[in-house]
């Protein structure tokens, strides 16, 4: 599995917008897809909500792929 650090200069970062700048997802609809199918798992647990806040220290799971958010 692959870990990548995503640094933010803002007090949080939405799921959705995330994967996006990530390039985990090419689209906003890929992504709203994916965490629609329960396909990402936020600090553990599957998350269906796009717009979950991020905060530093928080992580975002998806098959093959972990992003920390710092």
């Amino acid at each position: 599995m692959r870990e990548e650090h995503i640094k933010i200069n803002t007090e949080y970062i939405k799921l959705d917008a995330l994967l996006k700048f990530a390039g985990a997802a090419d689209t906003g609809g890929e992504a709203k897809l994916a965490i629609r199918e329960g396909e990402v798992r936020v600090n553990g647990e599957v998350c269906t909500m796009r717009g979950k806040k991020l905060r530093p220290g928080d992580r975002a799971e998806l098959p093959g792929l972990t992003l920390v958010v710092e």
